[in-house]
């Protein structure tokens, strides 16, 4: 071989060399999102930050329209062609593409120790021994309440059950406003705001929810029964016509200032502060009697996970930690108020109403929804038959007692607890 073709090869060897340093420092990452109305605040605020203090790492969030995202996703993993950062749904849906493989086992991610078992359980195997999606955050139940309504009539926000009433009795006596905006006709406005709104003061939250999963209750037992008949009185302040209201009428009543109280999820703060010229306020879920511990639905509501296939493993876990930390939990948290962080540790809130929201959690237990882990994986599906027996109770075409023994046979049916 003569020196030149000598030196050529040692040419092209130490240029591949340096090519491979910088493939193995540079990563180009893809997040797949269903969430395409954030795009914004991922361009714009959270890719940037991170960027900012990894320079070797790029971020590209490319979201799909939240209606095919299920189905693009599963197609695209089939396929091997996903990104390498996967947005995961809570419960199931999540589960199923952890149990298939896709998802990466994250049980000793750097940062993942931020946050508690009630944060990670909607993205933790039923025997709890692996999580597969970093918590981003949850939304909170609640009362949003129109403020200018409740000081013209001299009202203050309830605190027990008594107190709700009372406060409802005197809106609908003054007769200026419906006392509180809530229709039937979509079915799971009267389960996901009411029902599971209330109940955890019945169940105390985790205690009775991991009771009925494990058998130890029944849905006929009387904490998850009361529930039902505290609803059915909520019938006489809806309204006119509320069996035929549908969500966005609930939410235009309100707004509009016809209404005094929406029960509510923290996920209206965005959508009501550019909506609503009148002050608003928020109280937490009336406790049963003064002294009362107090519940709230803390609901966990989207996580984010690794492609177990993904050529940037070590990238995507770098960014998955941050995305752990109280940088990226402050940002996501202020850019959209209403979604909050799910790490232990505290976020200032800038917002009037998700710092309302959120201070519950230093005085509240917090639980999840009621049917969404375990309890509707068969047929029929315990939340969307909560829906309707919801409805029902509240339209009085149901007893309570009838829609929880007929949401018990369903159960039953198909679902038998662990011993």
């Amino acid at each position: 071989m003569t020196i030149k073709a000598i030196t050529a090869l040692l040419l092209g060897s130490s240029v591949l060399g340096f090519a491979g340093a910088a493939a193995a420092q540079d990563a180009t990452l893809t997040i797949e999102s269903w969430r395409n109305d954030d795009l914004a605040i991922w361009q714009e605020k959270l890719i940037p930050a991170f960027e900012a203090k990894n320079p070797g790492i790029k971020v590209v969030f490319s979201p799909s329209a939240p209606t095919e995202y299920n189905a693009a996703l599963n197609a695209k993993l089939d396929a091997g062609s996903a990104g390498d950062l996967i947005t995961c749904r809570p419960f199931d849906a999540s589960l199923e593409l952890f149990n298939k493989g896709h998802l990466a086992d994250l049980t000793d991610l750097s940062g993942i120790e931020n946050f508690s078992d009630v944060a990670k359980s909607a993205w933790t195997t039923d025997d709890g021994k692996s999580t597969f999606c970093v918590p981003m955050a949850s939304v909170i139940h609640g009362f949003i309440y129109n403020q200018d309504a409740f000081e013209q009539l001299g009202i203050t926000p309830p605190t027990t059950e008594e107190e709700f009433f009372a406060v409802l009795d005197k809106i609908k006596e003054d007769g200026t406003y419906i006392p509180m905006a809530m229709g039937t006709k979509d079915l799971w406005e009267a389960a996901t705001m009411g029902y599971q709104n209330i109940g955890p003061t019945y169940w105390h939250g985790e205690e009775g929810r991991l009771a009925l999963i494990k058998g130890e209750q029944k849905l006929t037992d009387p904490e998850w029964v009361e529930p039902f008949a505290t609803l059915a009185k909520w019938k006489d302040y809806l309204g006119d016509g509320f069996e035929a209201q549908s969500y966005p009428d609930s939410q235009n009543l309100f707004t509009l200032g016809r209404a005094a109280i929406f029960p509510a999820g923290s996920w209206e703060i965005s959508v009501f502060n550019t909506q609503a010229d009148f002050k608003m306020g928020a109280f937490a879920p009336p406790v049963r009697k003064a002294g009362d511990t107090c519940y709230i639905s803390d609901h966990n509501d989207i996580g984010i996970g690794l492609n177990a296939k993904s050529a940037n493993a070590e990238a995507a876990r770098t960014f998955l930690t941050w995305v752990a930390s109280p940088e990226f939990a402050t940002i996501y948290a202020n850019a959209l108020p209403g979604f909050f962080s799910l790490s232990s540790t505290p976020v200032e809130m800038e917002d009037p109403l998700a710092k309302e929201f959120v201070s519950w959690r230093e005085k509240c237990e917090p639980t999840i929804r009621s049917t969404y882990q375990i309890l509707s994986r068969g047929t029929p599906n315990l939340e969307n038959e909560t829906w309707v027996k919801s409805a029902n109770v509240i339209n009085g075409t149901e007893t309570p007692e009838a829609a929880a023994a007929e949401l018990q046979k369903g159960l039953d049916s198909w679902y038998k607890p662990a011993k």
